[in-house]
């Protein structure tokens, strides 16, 4: 019998992790994500400025992109109508974005066509399967949640063993939930599998803008509206309801910390050394517990944190990495529609 490999809880404390990557910050990590929205809604255009924002590395609605080779599977299009929608939203199509109106089904060849795309383009960082029924064959009359758990699990192992994202582009019921995400059609097989769950739709029926309800286990949940606008065949970014701001903007404490480190270069002491050093106002065990809950996003300010422990002293080291500093990139970049400053000026702000 093969025994279960664990880890201690003190060792995985211990352990130095790299931070989360987002292929779009804030908006899409790196995993398996369904993307559901009503038919017409605009699902498949808004995937299309989305894989040329991140094949071209331009920024989406004033997030920072990760530039990177795009697969994008459009199984309900054909070349003409890619033609003509990428001619609206570019004049310098970027050859980093693959398109394909054509694959195998899930059960019989996707998987080995994916692998053996990622193997030929090693730098792939996102993967659009539009639509996700298309790939996926009848379900039988078994365990329709294991089936599609099954389904979605397929495909997971792949954005996982590869660290890219695959987005599945999903239907909606036609019946009303309270909750947007509870509204993507099939099992909670599908929603439960994947790392995110987005949902495009409108609050009224006749409404011109639409809602992007955003729902995650590595980001906060947040509702983006967009409005599509004509002149430049592309869904703007009108307002988000969870401020797309510096997580450490309210810890103050943090960021005179890393101030101090990104100075001097490193710090090695107790958390009582630290507080007394900078005269923090705060308990040295609650800025320990703080600098361990906030270690991704110091990572991501360069400054990388080590615990351990001397006899019946905890120590700190704190050391920063000019190598890996996000400080200095913008999270307002310089295409804000992807192209309208004014539209995003009051929901981000730069690190």
């Amino acid at each position: 019998m093969e025994k279960i490999d664990t880890i201690t809880a003190k060792d995985l404390y211990n352990m130095r992790l790299p931070p989360t990557r987002f292929v779009v910050d804030g908006l899409l990590p790196r995993g398996l994500h369904v993307f559901a929205g009503a038919p017409k809604v605009g699902k498949s255009w808004l995937l299309l400025q989305l894989a040329l924002a991140v094949a071209s590395g331009t920024p989406l609605w004033g997030l920072r992109t990760e530039q990177g080779m795009v697969l994008s599977l459009c199984l309900e299009d054909n070349y003409s109508r890619l033609q003509q929608r990428i001619s609206e939203l570019t004049d310098e199509p970027p050859e980093e974005l693959h398109l394909a109106t054509f694959s195998q089904p899930l059960a019989d060849g996707l998987c080995d066509q994916l692998e053996d795309f990622l193997a030929q383009h090693g730098d792939t960082n996102l993967i659009i399967i539009d639509t996700l029924q298309k790939v996926r064959g009848g379900t039988g009359d078994g365990n329709l949640y294991a089936s599609d758990y099954q389904d979605i699990g397929m495909l997971k192992r792949i954005a996982d063993e590869h660290q890219i994202a695959v987005i599945l582009v999903h239907h909606l019921r036609k019946r009303e939930a309270g909750d947007p995400h509870m509204m993507i059609s099939g099992t909670t097989g599908l929603v439960g599998a994947a790392d995110s769950s987005y949902v495009l739709c409108k609050e009224h029926p006749n409404d011109v803008d639409v809602q992007l309800h955003v729902r995650g286990r590595d980001m906060e949940e947040k509702t983006f509206t967009l409005e599509w606008d004509e002149e430049l065949g592309e869904w703007t970014l009108m307002k988000c309801d969870t401020p797309l701001t510096d997580p450490l903007e309210n810890e103050t404490a943090l960021r005179d910390v890393a101030a101090y480190v990104r100075e001097h270069g490193s710090f090695e002491g107790t958390a009582s050394e630290l507080v007394h050093l900078l005269g923090l106002d705060m308990q040295p065990n609650i800025l320990t517990r703080k600098i361990g809950r906030y270690r991704q996003e110091l990572q991501r300010m360069g400054v990388s944190f080590t615990p351990s422990r001397t006899g019946k002293q905890r120590t700190i080291l704190l050391r920063y990495h000019s190598y890996y500093d996000d400080m200095t990139v913008s999270r307002c970049g310089e295409r804000q529609s992807s192209q309208n400053a004014e539209t995003v000026a009051n929901t981000c702000v730069a690190l």
